[in-house]
Protein backbone atom coordinates (compact mmCIF):
# COMPACT_ATOMS: atom_id res chain seq x y z
CA UNK A 1 0.00 0.00 0.00
CA UNK A 2 3.04 2.85 1.39
CA UNK A 3 5.06 1.42 -2.30
CA UNK A 4 1.44 2.68 -4.30
CA UNK A 5 0.60 5.19 -2.57
CA UNK A 6 4.48 6.63 -3.13
CA UNK A 7 4.29 5.63 -6.74
CA UNK A 8 1.32 8.10 -7.26
CA UNK A 9 2.73 10.81 -5.62
CA UNK A 10 6.13 10.54 -8.03
CA UNK A 11 3.61 10.38 -10.82
CA UNK A 12 1.61 13.14 -10.22
CA UNK A 13 4.30 15.22 -9.60
CA UNK A 14 6.46 14.90 -12.86
CA UNK A 15 4.84 17.82 -14.18
CA UNK A 16 6.30 19.73 -11.37
CA UNK A 17 8.86 21.99 -10.85
CA UNK A 18 10.94 22.16 -7.23
CA UNK A 19 14.55 24.43 -7.41
CA UNK A 20 16.42 22.95 -4.42
CA UNK A 21 19.94 24.35 -3.18
CA UNK A 22 21.32 22.66 -0.26
CA UNK A 23 22.72 25.04 2.97
CA UNK A 24 25.36 23.68 5.21
CA UNK A 25 25.19 21.88 8.49
CA UNK A 26 26.76 24.98 10.74
CA UNK A 27 23.51 26.69 12.54
CA UNK A 28 24.35 30.23 13.01
CA UNK A 29 22.30 33.28 13.65
CA UNK A 30 20.15 34.31 12.28
CA UNK A 31 19.95 30.84 10.16
CA UNK A 32 19.04 28.95 13.34
CA UNK A 33 15.60 26.86 13.39
CA UNK A 34 13.83 29.26 15.77
CA UNK A 35 10.94 30.08 12.86
CA UNK A 36 7.73 30.02 12.85
CA UNK A 37 6.87 26.10 11.41
CA UNK A 38 4.51 25.99 8.65
CA UNK A 39 3.27 22.68 8.29
CA UNK A 40 5.49 22.37 5.33
CA UNK A 41 9.01 23.20 7.11
CA UNK A 42 10.95 21.26 9.00
CA UNK A 43 13.94 21.80 10.80
CA UNK A 44 15.82 18.73 11.96
CA UNK A 45 17.19 16.92 8.71
CA UNK A 46 20.72 18.77 7.81
CA UNK A 47 21.83 19.82 5.44
CA UNK A 48 18.78 21.52 4.67
CA UNK A 49 16.98 21.67 1.12
CA UNK A 50 16.68 25.51 0.47
CA UNK A 51 13.71 25.87 -2.32
CA UNK A 52 14.14 28.86 -4.10
CA UNK A 53 12.09 29.78 -7.05
CA UNK A 54 14.11 31.69 -8.97
CA UNK A 55 17.15 30.52 -10.86
CA UNK A 56 20.24 31.76 -11.89
CA UNK A 57 23.10 29.70 -13.71
CA UNK A 58 26.18 30.43 -11.35
CA UNK A 59 29.76 28.95 -11.12
CA UNK A 60 31.38 30.34 -7.97
CA UNK A 61 35.17 29.31 -6.98
CA UNK A 62 35.07 30.42 -2.80
CA UNK A 63 38.54 30.25 -0.64
CA UNK A 64 38.47 27.89 2.12
CA UNK A 65 41.26 29.00 5.25
CA UNK A 66 42.15 28.08 8.43
CA UNK A 67 44.87 30.13 9.65
CA UNK A 68 45.73 30.05 13.60
CA UNK A 69 48.26 30.83 16.27
CA UNK A 70 47.68 29.56 19.78
CA UNK A 71 49.49 28.79 23.05
CA UNK A 72 48.78 25.10 24.64
CA UNK A 73 50.52 25.05 27.81
CA UNK A 74 50.30 21.14 27.63
CA UNK A 75 52.33 21.03 24.50
CA UNK A 76 56.51 20.62 24.84
CA UNK A 77 56.88 23.82 22.23
CA UNK A 78 53.84 25.34 23.64
CA UNK A 79 52.50 27.72 20.68
CA UNK A 80 52.03 25.84 17.40
CA UNK A 81 50.94 27.18 14.09
CA UNK A 82 47.98 26.05 12.07
CA UNK A 83 47.49 26.73 7.86
CA UNK A 84 44.76 25.74 6.23
CA UNK A 85 43.98 26.29 2.50
CA UNK A 86 41.76 25.23 0.07
CA UNK A 87 39.08 26.11 -2.20
CA UNK A 88 34.88 25.45 -3.03
CA UNK A 89 33.12 25.43 -5.82
CA UNK A 90 29.41 25.80 -6.19
CA UNK A 91 27.82 25.18 -9.21
CA UNK A 92 24.25 25.27 -10.58
CA UNK A 93 24.06 24.50 -14.33
CA UNK A 94 20.09 23.95 -14.70
CA UNK A 95 16.87 24.53 -12.16
CA UNK A 96 17.10 20.75 -10.56
CA UNK A 97 21.01 20.57 -10.40
CA UNK A 98 23.02 21.94 -7.68
CA UNK A 99 26.61 20.84 -6.81
CA UNK A 100 29.15 21.72 -4.37
CA UNK A 101 32.75 20.48 -3.84
CA UNK A 102 35.65 21.77 -1.72
CA UNK A 103 38.83 20.50 -1.17
CA UNK A 104 41.30 21.80 1.62
CA UNK A 105 44.76 20.67 3.25
CA UNK A 106 46.25 21.84 6.83
CA UNK A 107 49.69 21.97 8.27
CA UNK A 108 50.31 21.97 11.69
CA UNK A 109 54.12 23.71 13.31
CA UNK A 110 54.48 20.78 15.62
CA UNK A 111 52.47 17.47 16.05
CA UNK A 112 50.19 18.30 18.62
CA UNK A 113 46.34 17.01 18.82
CA UNK A 114 44.64 19.92 16.85
CA UNK A 115 45.42 18.47 13.58
CA UNK A 116 41.84 17.66 11.76
CA UNK A 117 42.42 13.53 11.72
CA UNK A 118 38.38 13.70 10.60
CA UNK A 119 40.10 14.28 7.13
CA UNK A 120 38.38 11.52 4.59
CA UNK A 121 41.18 10.84 2.58
CA UNK A 122 44.24 10.07 5.09
CA UNK A 123 46.50 12.27 7.71
CA UNK A 124 50.49 11.75 7.53
CA UNK A 125 53.39 13.18 8.28
CA UNK A 126 55.66 14.86 5.68
CA UNK A 127 59.12 15.08 7.50
CA UNK A 128 58.12 16.71 10.53
CA UNK A 129 55.05 18.21 9.16
CA UNK A 130 51.55 16.73 9.76
CA UNK A 131 49.22 17.19 7.09
CA UNK A 132 45.63 16.70 6.53
CA UNK A 133 44.10 16.75 3.29
CA UNK A 134 39.91 16.83 3.32
CA UNK A 135 37.89 16.11 0.02
CA UNK A 136 34.01 16.90 0.45
CA UNK A 137 31.45 17.51 -1.71
CA UNK A 138 27.30 16.66 -3.20
CA UNK A 139 25.48 16.82 -5.84
CA UNK A 140 21.77 17.49 -5.78
CA UNK A 141 19.18 16.71 -8.30
CA UNK A 142 15.76 18.15 -7.63
CA UNK A 143 13.01 17.37 -10.46
CA UNK A 144 9.95 18.08 -8.14
CA UNK A 145 8.71 20.41 -5.42
CA UNK A 146 8.39 16.60 -3.74
CA UNK A 147 11.28 14.73 -3.95
CA UNK A 148 15.15 15.09 -3.84
CA UNK A 149 18.25 13.21 -4.74
CA UNK A 150 21.86 13.39 -3.32
CA UNK A 151 25.10 11.95 -3.41
CA UNK A 152 27.89 12.36 -2.39
CA UNK A 153 31.28 12.23 0.38
CA UNK A 154 30.20 14.34 3.73
CA UNK A 155 28.61 14.71 6.77
CA UNK A 156 24.98 14.53 7.80
CA UNK A 157 22.91 15.13 10.73
CA UNK A 158 19.64 14.36 11.99
CA UNK A 159 18.31 16.36 15.49
CA UNK A 160 17.58 19.83 16.76
CA UNK A 161 20.64 19.86 18.97
CA UNK A 162 23.64 20.47 19.09
CA UNK A 163 24.58 16.93 19.51
CA UNK A 164 22.28 14.41 17.92
CA UNK A 165 22.00 10.77 19.13
CA UNK A 166 20.82 9.47 15.59
CA UNK A 167 23.41 10.94 13.06
CA UNK A 168 25.72 13.11 13.90
CA UNK A 169 28.76 15.28 12.27
CA UNK A 170 31.29 14.78 14.65
CA UNK A 171 33.23 12.10 12.67
CA UNK A 172 35.02 11.54 9.18
CA UNK A 173 32.61 11.89 6.10
CA UNK A 174 31.55 9.38 4.07
CA UNK A 175 30.06 7.91 0.57
CA UNK A 176 26.53 7.96 0.58
CA UNK A 177 23.22 8.60 -1.54
CA UNK A 178 19.95 9.56 -0.23
CA UNK A 179 16.57 9.87 -1.09
CA UNK A 180 14.44 12.96 0.47
CA UNK A 181 10.17 12.89 -0.16
CA UNK A 182 8.45 16.14 0.88
CA UNK A 183 4.98 16.20 0.98
CA UNK A 184 1.52 16.47 3.13
CA UNK A 185 3.19 17.33 6.79
CA UNK A 186 5.82 14.69 6.26
CA UNK A 187 9.29 14.82 5.00
CA UNK A 188 11.16 11.41 4.85
CA UNK A 189 14.76 10.53 4.56
CA UNK A 190 16.43 7.33 2.90
CA UNK A 191 19.80 7.22 3.37
CA UNK A 192 22.49 4.48 2.07
CA UNK A 193 26.22 4.93 3.43
CA UNK A 194 29.48 3.32 2.63
CA UNK A 195 31.79 3.37 5.71
CA UNK A 196 35.48 1.97 6.11
CA UNK A 197 37.54 0.91 8.90
CA UNK A 198 40.95 -0.60 9.81
CA UNK A 199 40.35 -4.49 11.03
CA UNK A 200 42.77 -6.72 12.01
CA UNK A 201 45.61 -3.84 10.40
CA UNK A 202 43.54 -4.11 7.17
CA UNK A 203 41.17 -1.68 5.11
CA UNK A 204 37.57 -3.39 5.59
CA UNK A 205 34.02 -1.59 4.01
CA UNK A 206 31.17 -2.10 6.32
CA UNK A 207 27.38 -0.29 4.90
CA UNK A 208 24.73 1.59 6.60
CA UNK A 209 21.25 2.09 5.84
CA UNK A 210 18.31 4.47 7.31
CA UNK A 211 14.99 5.80 7.66
CA UNK A 212 13.98 9.06 9.16
CA UNK A 213 10.34 10.37 8.69
CA UNK A 214 9.50 13.80 10.54
CA UNK A 215 5.91 14.39 10.78
CA UNK A 216 4.07 17.89 11.74
CA UNK A 217 1.14 16.83 13.66
CA UNK A 218 0.58 20.53 14.23
CA UNK A 219 2.24 23.82 13.22
CA UNK A 220 3.89 23.59 16.66
CA UNK A 221 4.74 19.89 17.38
CA UNK A 222 6.85 17.62 15.52
CA UNK A 223 7.39 13.54 15.72
CA UNK A 224 9.99 12.05 14.17
CA UNK A 225 11.03 8.00 13.25
CA UNK A 226 14.27 7.10 13.22
CA UNK A 227 15.56 3.42 12.08
CA UNK A 228 19.19 2.25 11.03
CA UNK A 229 20.97 -0.60 10.37
CA UNK A 230 24.70 -1.52 9.97
CA UNK A 231 25.83 -4.40 8.77
CA UNK A 232 29.74 -6.27 7.01
CA UNK A 233 29.13 -7.43 3.42
CA UNK A 234 31.52 -10.05 4.29
CA UNK A 235 31.85 -12.80 7.36
CA UNK A 236 33.59 -16.02 7.84
CA UNK A 237 30.07 -17.31 6.39
CA UNK A 238 28.98 -15.25 3.43
CA UNK A 239 29.95 -12.47 0.95
CA UNK A 240 26.97 -11.01 0.27
CA UNK A 241 27.58 -7.10 -0.83
CA UNK A 242 25.27 -4.54 -0.27
CA UNK A 243 22.62 -6.66 1.21
CA UNK A 244 19.64 -5.97 -1.49
CA UNK A 245 16.77 -6.67 1.28
CA UNK A 246 17.92 -3.21 3.00
CA UNK A 247 17.85 -1.33 -0.49
CA UNK A 248 13.74 -1.24 -0.11
CA UNK A 249 12.97 2.49 1.13
CA UNK A 250 9.47 1.51 2.90
CA UNK A 251 11.08 -1.57 4.90
CA UNK A 252 11.47 -2.12 8.48
CA UNK A 253 15.15 -3.43 9.47
CA UNK A 254 14.53 -4.94 12.01
CA UNK A 255 11.67 -7.74 11.16
CA UNK A 256 13.71 -7.93 7.63
CA UNK A 257 17.20 -8.56 10.02
CA UNK A 258 15.30 -11.48 11.44
CA UNK A 259 14.11 -12.40 7.98
CA UNK A 260 17.40 -13.26 6.51
CA UNK A 261 19.11 -14.98 9.58
CA UNK A 262 21.68 -11.85 10.37
CA UNK A 263 23.53 -10.20 13.25
CA UNK A 264 23.51 -6.94 11.69
CA UNK A 265 23.39 -4.25 14.49
CA UNK A 266 19.73 -2.00 14.21
CA UNK A 267 19.01 0.73 16.17
CA UNK A 268 15.81 2.91 16.57
CA UNK A 269 14.68 6.03 17.60
CA UNK A 270 12.03 8.70 18.80
CA UNK A 271 12.18 12.49 18.53
CA UNK A 272 9.80 15.06 19.75
CA UNK A 273 9.97 19.07 19.18
CA UNK A 274 7.63 21.63 20.32
CA UNK A 275 7.72 25.19 19.15
CA UNK A 276 6.13 28.07 21.06
CA UNK A 277 7.03 31.69 19.63
CA UNK A 278 10.25 31.54 19.82
CA UNK A 279 11.22 28.88 21.74
CA UNK A 280 11.78 25.15 20.83
CA UNK A 281 11.81 21.96 23.54
CA UNK A 282 13.28 19.19 22.22
CA UNK A 283 14.16 15.18 22.46
CA UNK A 284 15.38 12.00 21.16
CA UNK A 285 14.84 8.68 22.42
CA UNK A 286 17.87 6.17 20.94
CA UNK A 287 17.00 2.23 21.25
CA UNK A 288 20.00 0.04 20.77
CA UNK A 289 18.86 -3.66 22.53
CA UNK A 290 16.59 -3.30 25.77
CA UNK A 291 14.50 -6.00 27.80
CA UNK A 292 11.48 -4.55 29.68
CA UNK A 293 11.64 -7.20 32.27
CA UNK A 294 14.89 -6.09 33.46
CA UNK A 295 14.37 -2.34 33.04
CA UNK A 296 11.95 -2.79 35.57
CA UNK A 297 13.91 -4.65 37.66
CA UNK A 298 16.67 -1.95 37.78
CA UNK A 299 19.02 -4.81 37.71
CA UNK A 300 21.74 -2.71 35.60
CA UNK A 301 21.99 -5.72 32.77
CA UNK A 302 24.32 -4.60 30.27
CA UNK A 303 22.57 -5.07 27.19
CA UNK A 304 19.86 -2.67 28.44
CA UNK A 305 21.53 -0.40 25.75
CA UNK A 306 19.51 3.51 25.15
CA UNK A 307 20.47 6.63 25.33
CA UNK A 308 18.15 10.02 26.03
CA UNK A 309 18.21 13.92 25.38
CA UNK A 310 16.48 16.94 25.86
CA UNK A 311 17.15 20.38 25.54
CA UNK A 312 15.37 24.04 25.27
CA UNK A 313 16.84 26.79 22.65
CA UNK A 314 15.01 29.99 21.65
CA UNK A 315 15.68 33.44 20.90
CA UNK A 316 15.18 36.51 23.35
CA UNK A 317 15.71 40.53 23.20
CA UNK A 318 17.94 42.88 25.61
CA UNK A 319 17.92 45.91 24.96
CA UNK A 320 17.26 45.29 21.12
CA UNK A 321 19.91 43.40 21.04
CA UNK A 322 18.98 39.70 19.76
CA UNK A 323 20.31 36.77 21.36
CA UNK A 324 19.96 32.71 20.95
CA UNK A 325 20.70 30.18 23.75
CA UNK A 326 20.95 26.48 24.00
CA UNK A 327 20.43 24.61 27.33
CA UNK A 328 20.57 20.84 26.43
CA UNK A 329 21.05 17.50 27.96
CA UNK A 330 22.57 14.21 27.16
CA UNK A 331 23.02 10.53 28.62
CA UNK A 332 23.63 7.51 26.96
CA UNK A 333 24.21 3.79 28.83
CA UNK A 334 27.03 1.93 28.50
CA UNK A 335 27.61 -0.04 25.79
CA UNK A 336 24.92 1.61 23.63
CA UNK A 337 25.96 1.72 19.32
CA UNK A 338 28.60 -1.02 20.21
CA UNK A 339 28.87 -4.72 18.84
CA UNK A 340 30.84 -7.84 18.33
CA UNK A 341 33.47 -5.52 16.51
CA UNK A 342 34.37 -2.44 14.54
CA UNK A 343 32.83 -3.74 11.32
CA UNK A 344 29.12 -4.06 12.98
CA UNK A 345 29.13 -1.16 15.67
CA UNK A 346 27.79 2.27 15.12
CA UNK A 347 30.82 4.04 13.54
CA UNK A 348 33.11 4.88 10.76
CA UNK A 349 36.78 4.72 10.32
CA UNK A 350 37.31 4.96 14.15
CA UNK A 351 34.95 7.47 14.94
CA UNK A 352 31.20 7.16 16.36
CA UNK A 353 28.58 8.27 13.95
CA UNK A 354 26.09 9.75 16.96
CA UNK A 355 26.89 11.77 20.15
CA UNK A 356 31.49 12.06 20.43
CA UNK A 357 31.30 10.37 23.51
CA UNK A 358 29.93 6.98 22.53
CA UNK A 359 28.49 5.20 25.07
CA UNK A 360 28.41 5.39 29.23
CA UNK A 361 28.21 9.32 30.39
CA UNK A 362 25.99 11.85 30.95
CA UNK A 363 26.35 15.60 30.30
CA UNK A 364 24.83 19.19 30.08
CA UNK A 365 25.86 21.44 27.85
CA UNK A 366 24.82 25.42 27.47
CA UNK A 367 25.14 28.02 24.28
CA UNK A 368 24.78 31.74 23.94
CA UNK A 369 25.29 33.77 20.90
CA UNK A 370 24.73 37.27 19.96
CA UNK A 371 25.33 38.80 16.18
CA UNK A 372 25.36 42.08 15.28
CA UNK A 373 25.49 42.93 11.53
CA UNK A 374 29.41 41.72 11.32
CA UNK A 375 30.15 40.64 14.62
CA UNK A 376 29.09 37.31 16.18
CA UNK A 377 29.95 36.59 19.93
CA UNK A 378 29.38 33.14 21.29
CA UNK A 379 30.13 31.01 23.95
CA UNK A 380 29.77 27.33 25.13
CA UNK A 381 30.38 25.17 28.15
CA UNK A 382 29.77 21.37 28.86
CA UNK A 383 29.79 19.51 31.95
CA UNK A 384 29.34 15.81 32.83
CA UNK A 385 31.13 12.13 33.22
CA UNK A 386 32.05 9.64 31.46
CA UNK A 387 32.87 5.97 32.14
CA UNK A 388 36.91 5.12 30.49
CA UNK A 389 37.54 1.58 30.00
CA UNK A 390 40.73 0.33 32.62
CA UNK A 391 42.48 -2.86 33.53
CA UNK A 392 42.20 -4.23 30.09
CA UNK A 393 38.10 -4.35 30.01
CA UNK A 394 35.50 -2.71 28.09
CA UNK A 395 33.18 -0.35 30.34
CA UNK A 396 31.12 0.35 27.57
CA UNK A 397 32.37 3.92 26.63
CA UNK A 398 34.44 3.09 23.89
CA UNK A 399 31.86 1.76 21.31
CA UNK A 400 35.10 -0.27 19.43
CA UNK A 401 35.53 -2.32 22.18
CA UNK A 402 33.47 -5.43 21.99
CA UNK A 403 30.52 -5.73 24.18
CA UNK A 404 31.44 -9.54 25.18
CA UNK A 405 34.61 -8.07 27.21
CA UNK A 406 32.66 -6.41 29.82
CA UNK A 407 33.07 -6.93 33.20
CA UNK A 408 29.69 -7.39 34.55
CA UNK A 409 26.04 -8.97 33.33
CA UNK A 410 24.57 -7.10 35.71
CA UNK A 411 24.96 -3.61 38.04
CA UNK A 412 26.24 -1.56 34.65
CA UNK A 413 25.76 2.01 35.43
CA UNK A 414 26.87 5.60 33.78
CA UNK A 415 30.29 6.63 35.01
CA UNK A 416 31.25 2.77 35.59
CA UNK A 417 34.94 2.15 34.57
CA UNK A 418 37.47 5.05 35.15
CA UNK A 419 35.39 7.65 36.16
CA UNK A 420 36.31 11.02 34.24
CA UNK A 421 34.67 14.18 35.31
CA UNK A 422 34.83 17.40 33.20
CA UNK A 423 34.23 20.68 32.34
CA UNK A 424 34.53 22.21 29.07
CA UNK A 425 34.49 26.22 27.67
CA UNK A 426 34.94 28.11 24.86
CA UNK A 427 34.77 31.78 24.11
CA UNK A 428 34.34 32.71 20.19
CA UNK A 429 34.65 36.93 19.18
CA UNK A 430 34.35 36.63 15.20
CA UNK A 431 34.52 39.32 12.45
CA UNK A 432 32.33 38.25 9.00
CA UNK A 433 34.51 39.27 6.47
CA UNK A 434 32.92 37.26 3.85
CA UNK A 435 29.63 37.00 5.10
CA UNK A 436 27.51 34.46 3.18
CA UNK A 437 30.67 32.13 2.72
CA UNK A 438 31.27 32.53 6.56
CA UNK A 439 35.04 33.38 6.53
CA UNK A 440 35.95 34.79 10.07
CA UNK A 441 38.68 36.47 11.66
CA UNK A 442 38.96 34.82 15.39
CA UNK A 443 39.65 34.92 18.64
CA UNK A 444 39.12 31.92 20.29
CA UNK A 445 39.87 30.69 24.07
CA UNK A 446 39.21 27.23 24.87
CA UNK A 447 38.90 25.82 28.50
CA UNK A 448 39.13 22.44 29.51
CA UNK A 449 39.48 20.00 32.69
CA UNK A 450 39.16 16.36 31.50
CA UNK A 451 41.45 13.63 32.21
CA UNK A 452 42.38 14.94 35.51
CA UNK A 453 44.08 17.72 33.92
CA UNK A 454 43.91 21.47 33.48
CA UNK A 455 43.94 23.04 29.43
CA UNK A 456 43.97 26.46 28.79
CA UNK A 457 44.43 27.04 24.54
CA UNK A 458 43.88 31.00 23.53
CA UNK A 459 44.30 31.52 19.40
CA UNK A 460 43.49 34.19 16.97
CA UNK A 461 43.11 33.61 12.91
CA UNK A 462 41.49 33.52 9.73
CA UNK A 463 39.29 30.66 9.06
CA UNK A 464 36.28 29.43 7.21
CA UNK A 465 33.35 28.02 8.90
CA UNK A 466 31.95 26.29 5.69
CA UNK A 467 32.65 22.14 7.56
CA UNK A 468 32.10 21.19 11.02
CA UNK A 469 35.61 21.52 13.23
CA UNK A 470 34.53 23.35 16.79
CA UNK A 471 35.59 20.83 18.53
CA UNK A 472 33.51 21.55 21.55
CA UNK A 473 34.26 17.86 22.89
Amino acid sequence: MIIRVLSFIFLFSISCFGQGKIGRLIEELPFDTIQARPFENHSSIWPKIIRDSSFKKCLGFFPMVDNSVGYDQNSALSTYSRLGLGVQADLKISPKWYARIGYNFASLSNDTNYLDTRAYFYTRKQGKIPLSHNLLGRISYTPNPIFNFQAGIDRNFIGEGNRSLFLSDYGKAYPFAQIRARFWHVEYLVMYQFFNEEFNQNQRSKYGAMHYLSWNVTKWLNVGVFETVVFQPKDTLLNRGYELEYLNPVIFYRPQEYAIGSSDNVLLGLSLSAKWKKQTIYGQLILDEFLLSEIKARSGWWANKYGGQIGLKGRFECKKEKFFYRIEGNAVRPYTYSHLNGLQNYGNAGYTLAHPYGGNFAEILGELKWQKKNWLVKTFVSYGVQGLDKNGKSYGGDIYQPYTNRPNDYQNEIGQGLKNNFVRNQWYVCYTMQGIHQVFAEINLRYDSAYSRFSLLPLIGVRSNLWNDYRNY
